[in-house]
């Protein structure tokens, strides 16, 4: 299907985009094929482009605030050898995943708000759409291996070290990568085989839901297979964190005194707090069908686990956790004395 001979489902699909911009996306993509197309054109925040300057100030100082607060999260967990040990190994792993989950999208989506140009190359859509599922698919493996790590450290405390391996440690991270790969490769295969009916996507980055709707013909298929491979990264790491946390839980009740269950709890409290915020989102985006798919919700729950979980998270790990906070002073202090 053409893209000229289709142009009200473009201009319903980017409704709120600025007629020269739409003009150009069109100028861009002339008469190709969609599927063969160079660019397609993302609508992010069009409806609202009178605040441009100001979303585009917020976002860059939430992803400076992100990658400082998690790198910072990484320094102090090197610098210091009180930290070495599996769940500071597995924090730190967190860090950096979370710094490479928003840079996939914040970078892209400052450039379109600075130079008003809303467009973003075949390939370069299909590449975020993988790595942004690499990140996001890993770390939320990574969050199963930390409730493991915590249900050892807290139910098998004396055990704790042999478990708890470096070897077995290394494993545990690499698991999280690898079904990383795997979950965003079949999704960016399946989704990029399609042939789109439109160029126009309805949010901020190259999201898996918006690209489905843009698919030609009968998707019925694809939504079952996209929804089926969303299931495992969904809920593959909560059959393994919920019995963790029962775990956990019964064994802090079991304590004696009211000192060693805060401080049990206290331990398992932060990483609890961010699978939480982390996989309601999630669920709340991925499973349900295409037909319930709204634009507006969708840009507003992609937002929260890609933009504003990645900032709560160090933030929750480091008020919660008196050894980082002790060990981020001791660092401050060592930098204004120099």
């Amino acid at each position: 299907m053409e893209i000229n001979s289709d142009r009200t489902l473009d201009v319903n699909a980017s409704k709120g985009i600025e007629e020269g911009e739409y003009n150009a996306g069109k100028s861009l993509l002339g008469n190709k094929n969609a599927t063969g197309s160079s660019a397609f054109i993302l609508v992010g925040f069009a409806e609202a482009h009178k605040f441009h300057s100001l979303i585009f100030a917020v976002l860059m100082s939430l992803y400076i605030l992100t990658i400082m607060t998690n790198m910072l999260i990484v320094l102090v967990i090197k610098s210091d050898p009180i930290f070495n040990s599996p769940m500071y190994f597995f924090l730190m792993n967190l860090a950096c995943l979370e710094a490479c989950y928003m840079t996939v999208i914040i970078p892209k989506l400052l450039e379109n708000l600075m130079v008003e140009t809303t467009f973003i190359s075949y390939i370069g859509c299909a590449l975020q759409m993988f790595f942004f599922l690499f990140f996001g698919v890993a770390e939320s493996f990574l969050m199963a291996t930390m409730a493991i790590d915590r249900y050892v450290a807290i139910c098998h405390p004396l055990r704790y070290r042999t478990i708890m391996s470096k070897n077995v440690c290394l494993v545990m991270v690499a698991g999280p990568y690898l079904c990383g790969t795997a979950v965003g490769l079949i999704h960016t295969i399946v989704t990029f085989s399609g042939k789109f009916c439109s160029s126009v996507i309805n949010h901020f980055f190259c999201e898996v839901q918006p690209l489905v709707e843009l698919l030609c013909g009968d998707t019925f298929l694809n939504e079952i297979l996209i929804m089926g491979v969303a299931i495992f990264p969904i809920s593959v790491p909560l059959s393994l964190i919920i019995p963790s946390y029962i775990g956990i839980i019964s064994t802090i009740c079991g304590l004696p005194s009211s000192e060693n269950k805060y401080k049990a709890f206290s331990t398992c409290s932060s990483h609890l707090i961010v699978v939480i915020l982390f996989y309601v989102t999630c669920s709340a985006t991925y499973l349900k069908p295409k037909s319930s798919y709204s634009p507006s919700l969708d840009k507003m729950l992609s937002f929260s686990y890609s933009i504003v979980t990645p900032l709560l998270n160090p933030i929750i790990y480091s008020v919660r956790n008196k050894e980082i906070k002790g060990a981020v002073q001791k660092l401050w202090r060592k930098m204004m004395l120099q």
